[in-house]
């Protein structure tokens, strides 16, 4: 591929900067000394204003679970745009889409719509505090899960920050009253022991425990089973319910993440994947944590509105997504992931570049470092090769494959073995392009 054409990208940006903070609307947009601006997409390719062609490997951070503008999913959007888009009543959209999450996931019983992973997380936590009647919750050190600032704290906590001991309740926005920080307890991922006493010792004050199954902010690590259900065991024991944040994780699997560890929460977080590329997020869970936003009693333990909150546009497009989305097809796809994790170890080892990759299902993440993983803490040693990286994902890019500056990527069912191999190849002249320069 030839050097990128730019100009109109630059031009777009420089427009943006007189009405956009920083000329953007989400900081993950954000790219030096400019964003790319999109133009279009059709199944797994991506075209910019300036006509440059992308492998997309970021599928707008996950949620593209079948690429660009699928042919069944815009039939099915097409057909509902002029019956109307929101209404000041329910519609039938919902319950369809409702009745399709609760049949494959156990611990389904209801669910809830909303317009965000964030959106989800926040009223999940606030349902968790509104059933137990207690005020704080416990999360994972280094954890996503969206802008609400009870979930941000301990976002980015660093080594500065850590302590000696136990995690921290750390701050990530400037601001953030301190009262948020007392009411959010830290404990760490995948170390089962000290999350477990630092659960017990504050456990009279915490309504649930938040966790992300396979947390992208901490290195894209699988949770270790055994810690899933040492979270399990200990929220039941002492009365607090069990969050999965599965915004990301739900395209692991039929029955998301989940259902490849065999361990129930009470609530779960949803988002990305089941709005079939519309905004939507969704909290499901056991019909007795659900039952504090039943209003047929009067007002609820935990009022619950939204303007847009199950807007049918969203609805049928998620429906048709997760309808094309059968076991065969999970099977297929989560194959094809573990043929680009293998083909990055192999180009890793090819090369001798120091590195790993991350994930499973059809995720993945690439790290500048070899250094073994376990939680947020450990993969801060890829920090420290943050230039290599931000050198591999530039020449990706520069060479038509699109992934997060993070290193993350995600594959969606347009792809086959063909793009796999395509990435892999231009992967591997990445880091032969390292080793020079080394």
């Amino acid at each position: 591929m030839g050097e990128l054409q730019i100009g109109k990208s630059a031009a777009l940006f420089a427009r943006a900067t007189k009405v956009l903070p920083g000329g953007n609307s989400r900081t993950t947009v954000w790219s030096s000394p400019h964003p790319v601006y999109a133009a279009s997409g059709e199944g797994c390719w991506l075209t910019d204003v300036d006509g440059n062609r992308y492998l997309d490997l970021l599928n707008n951070y996950t949620s593209l679970l079948h690429g660009h503008a699928h042919p069944a999913i815009m039939e099915a959007v097409t057909q509902r745009l002029p019956l109307g888009t929101a209404f000041p009543l329910p519609t039938e959209t919902e319950i369809e889409l409702a009745e399709l999450l609760c049949s494959r996931v156990q611990s389904f019983d209801h669910v809830r719509f909303a317009n965000s992973g964030s959106e989800a997380v926040m009223i999940a936590l606030k349902a968790a505090r509104a059933r137990t009647g207690r005020p704080k919750i416990a999360k994972c050190e280094g954890a996503y899960h969206g802008s609400y600032d009870f979930a941000e704290v301990s976002l980015d906590s660093s080594p500065e920050t850590w302590g000696n001991a136990e995690p921290r309740s750390v701050p990530y926005s400037h601001g953030t009253p301190q009262g948020v920080l007392d009411n959010v307890v830290v404990i760490p991922f995948n170390r089962s022991g000290e999350a477990e006493r630092i659960l017990r010792a504050n456990a009279g004050d915490l309504a649930c425990v938040l966790v992300d199954p396979m947390p992208n902010r901490g290195g894209l690590i699988p949770a270790q089973r055994g810690y899933l259900e040492m979270l399990r065991r200990v929220t039941s024991e002492c009365g607090m319910l069990l969050i999965f944040d599965e915004v990301i994780s739900f395209r692991l699997d039929h029955a998301g993440a989940q259902g490849v560890f065999g361990v129930d929460p009470d609530l779960t977080t949803l988002a990305k994947i089941i709005g079939g590329g519309f905004p939507i997020g969704a909290i499901a869970g056991t019909a007795d944590a659900m039952a504090v936003f039943d209003p047929r009693h009067g007002k609820p333990l935990a009022p619950h509105g939204g303007t847009f909150n199950a807007n049918p546009v969203s609805m049928v497009a998620g429906k048709m997504a997760m309808e094309l989305m059968i076991p065969a097809e999970f099977t297929r796809l989560n194959a094809l992931g573990q043929r680009i994790r293998d083909g990055i170890a192999d180009a890793f080892e090819k090369t001798g570049i120091d590195g790993q990759v991350t994930g499973a299902g059809s995720l993945f993440r690439i790290l500048m470092t070899s250094a073994r993983l376990v939680d947020y803490r450990t993969a801060q040693a890829a920090n420290a090769q943050a230039p290599a990286l931000e050198r591999v994902v530039a020449f990706l890019r520069d060479n038509g494959i699109l992934i997060a500056g993070t290193g993350l990527g995600a594959l969606s069912t347009p792809m086959g073995d063909a793009e796999v191999d395509l990435f892999v190849d231009i992967f591997t002249n990445a880091l032969e392009r390292e080793a020079a320069l080394q």
